[in-house]
């Protein structure tokens, strides 16, 4: 049978493989002209120190948007950013409907409001252990653990075979306030004959062994919480849900109130108890009741375990806080780990706290903070029960999906496939990769603008930020007299006081110089009397600095 009248089904990573972050999948089913196609997560990941000014960036759905009409829908594993932060900025333009648990669509719902954000999306609940359909595809959310409530990961069942799409995993045995990770379903998924793709979470394949559980994090958490003299603080990721409620019960087994400190937290925390998920834990305090507590009788749940400036335990190091101020003998936990890209931005508040006096514990001290991807160990498991045909690593960076391609092929799957973003993988019939066969990119969310990375302005940013910014402005006449300026801004570049002669000084004397140089019949000519008013001036100023800055000439003819 001819490929393009033949039944396949495929696998097309749109962003998260290469990288953390921005995960998005598109699996599709059909004929190579006419597959019909579903989307799993729409995530985000957060703007890099070469990208300034940029907060967000998603995958370009172009390659979704060209096939609009074949597009069923989209299913979000859980309601992590790098998973479903993108939905409301993308998915209102395809008008299809979102499948999420209870939580992931109450999130999504904040979110927007929180937000501000007009646009919507049809939200369909889906429910663990529940098959649905859409289109060719029935899907099947099984529970797994992780570091926020209601994660799945997802089996998804076509006439040419099946996919298990983990999404983000670990196997806890004791996982706070949530389920462990379905493995009697697991292991049934293995028993059955049908073919098996797994598209698997790499995070942690580089590392041995197994996860922590969240007990024993738990456990710790307890211990400093009731031996602390003082005030003990904790940063921690807004969204553990299971984090926060380990630390509200050691809170009220040592005797204290907990404080909260953040809108994410408020939130976040808000949801899980309409939900449900936070019965029998104290109601919190938000955070003017703080000075009215003894020292000894709190305990602060704060945002910002990432190192965000605005964030409250920023503001709280930087002394800026409007409600909090801690003193030299109080302790704070840090319990999270630096998501890569940030660990300066952490490593500067916790300076800023150890330099008051402030006892900081990290993650590098203690078990106070436990990954919630799985490790070498808990992979294999994985690989024993549901015996995959097909692995293909996903969620990492090319070292970690490399040691998870290897630990694949060292377990005996017999197809293992490097795919990157923009690879289309055709998972059945006859495995085959085939690189770079999609349109992918990036999308910047550039304030309240979406934009492509050509459209931000950034290369200009980077610029700026490098040389600095002179603007000269002149009008000259038709006779080539100057009858005006020039005008001298500079932006951006040293002053140094005890230099002879100054920048500024340099500048106007290469302008006097050059304008003497061309001839006034020729200084009428504004293009030819701007470029060379630029590269005199980018000239003498690198001499001087070293470096070249931006130069912008504005010559008016009268």
């Amino acid at each position: 049978m001819a490929r393009d009248a033949q039944n396949e089904l495929v696998f097309v990573p749109l962003g998260g493989v290469g990288e953390i972050g921005m995960n998005m999948a598109a699996y599709g089913f059909g004929p190579a002209r006419r597959r019909k196609w579903i989307v799993v997560d729409c995530g985000v990941t957060f703007g890099r120190p070469h990208q300034p000014g940029i907060e967000l960036i998603m995958a370009d759905p172009s390659f979704l948007e060209e096939r609009g009409d074949d597009v069923l829908g989209l299913i979000l594993t859980h309601s992590h950013e790098d998973h479903y932060g993108a939905v409301l900025d993308l998915w209102p333009a395809f008008d299809k409907p979102v499948f999420a648990t209870a939580f992931t669509a109450a999130m999504l719902a904040a979110k927007r409001a929180s937000d501000d954000i007009v646009d919507n999306v049809a939200v369909t609940q889906m429910r663990v252990g529940r098959p649905f359909e859409l289109g060719p595809f029935t899907i099947e959310a099984i529970n797994v653990a992780h570091s926020i409530p209601e994660s799945c990961a997802l089996l998804i069942s076509t006439p040419a075979g099946r996919i298990l799409h983990t999404g983000d995993w670990k196997l806890d045995p004791n996982p706070i306030a949530a389920p462990p990770t379905d493995v009697a379903r697991l292991e049934a998924i293995g028993r059955d004959e049908a073919p098996l793709a797994l598209i698997c979470d790499s995070t942690n394949a580089l590392k041995d062994g197994e996860s922590p559980s969240e007990d024993q994090v738990a456990a710790n958490l307890a211990a400093m919480i009731a031996e602390a003299p003082h005030r003990i603080v904790l940063t921690t990721f807004a969204s553990n849900v299971g984090r926060v409620i380990s630390i509200a019960r050691a809170a009220e087994k040592a005797g204290r109130q907990v404080v909260l400190s953040g809108r994410a937290l408020h939130r976040i925390t808000g949801i899980a108890r309409e939900l449900g998920m936070m019965e029998g834990v104290p109601s919190f305090l938000d955070q003017d009741a703080f000075s009215k507590l003894p020292r000894e009788k709190v305990v602060l749940l704060c945002t910002g375990s990432q190192g965000e400036p605005r964030a409250a335990i920023a503001r709280i190091a930087r002394e800026e806080h409007p409600a909090i101020n801690l003193n030299a003998g109080d302790r704070v936990i840090f319990s999270s780990w630096a998501i890569p890209g940030n660990e300066r931005e952490v490593i500067d508040i916790q300076n800023l706290l150890i330099d008051r006096g402030i006892e900081v514990i990290t993650q590098r001290d203690a078990l106070v903070h436990t990954t919630g991807h799985p490790r070498r160990e808990e992979l294999k498991r994985l690989y024993d029960w549901v015996k995959p045909q097909v692995l293909v690593p996903v969620h990492g960076e090319a070292a970690h999906l490399e040691a998870h391609a290897q630990l694949g092929r060292q377990h005996g799957i017999r197809h293992v496939v490097h795919a990157r973003n923009g690879d289309l993988v055709r998972l059945f019939p006859d495995p085959t990769h085939f690189p770079g066969e999609v349109r992918v990119g990036e999308l910047y969310l550039d304030g309240n603008v979406l934009c492509t990375p050509d459209e931000s302005g950034v290369k200009g940013r980077r610029r700026l930020s490098f040389g600095g910014h002179i603007v000269i402005s002149l009008c000259v006449d038709n006779r080539g007299q100057i009858v005006s300026g020039p005008e001298l801004a500079i932006e951006g570049l040293p002053d140094v006081e005890d230099d002879e002669e100054s920048l500024g000084q340099i500048i106007r004397k290469t302008i006097s110089g050059t304008l003497r140089g061309i001839p006034p019949k020729r200084r009428g000519d504004t293009e030819l009397l701007s470029t060379a008013l630029q590269r005199a001036v980018r000239g003498e100023v690198n001499a001087y600095w070293g470096k070249k800055p931006n130069v912008t000439v504005f010559v008016h003819g009268l």
